[in-house]
């Protein structure tokens, strides 16, 4: 019989990859000089509904949430817990919360980041002007 390592008896030898880091960068900058948008009211909202193994709120070492002066809310992670998608979930959820959502969305920027940017309604004003 073979094993997972494809050798015959003996025990397989598992390697454990080392904990990743990931830092994922949401940049509200525009709506939030525009006070639109509360980039302090929603880091609080990450730290309260950031689910890290089933639980949320006990985000401990595992995750650090940190705002900058110029609106951009960087989450560090040790580990690979979450993923960007989870980020984009949240920042919606809170835009449809305070009911922002209709003026605001979210923009994938690099790999790394989002960014929270107002649609493009002036395209729209121009066709309806030219019928």
């Amino acid at each position: 019989m073979t094993n997972a390592a494809g050798s015959k008896g003996g025990s397989a030898k598992v390697l454990k990859k080392p904990a990743q880091k990931k830092k994922y960068i949401i940049d509200a900058s525009t709506p939030s000089r525009d006070k639109i948008f509360d980039s302090a009211a929603f880091e609080k909202f990450l730290h309260d509904r950031l689910k890290i193994n089933g639980r949320t709120g006990q985000l401990g070492d595992i995750v650090a949430i940190t705002r900058s002066d110029d609106h951009k809310i960087t989450i560090n992670t040790n580990s690979h817990v979450f993923s960007k998608r989870y980020m984009k979930y949240l920042t919606k959820k809170f835009m449809k919360k305070h009911r922002i959502r209709d003026w605001l969305r979210v923009v994938a920027t690099d790999p790394q980041s989002y960014e929270i940017r107002y649609f493009n309604i002036s395209n729209e004003v121009e066709e309806e002007e030219e019928e």
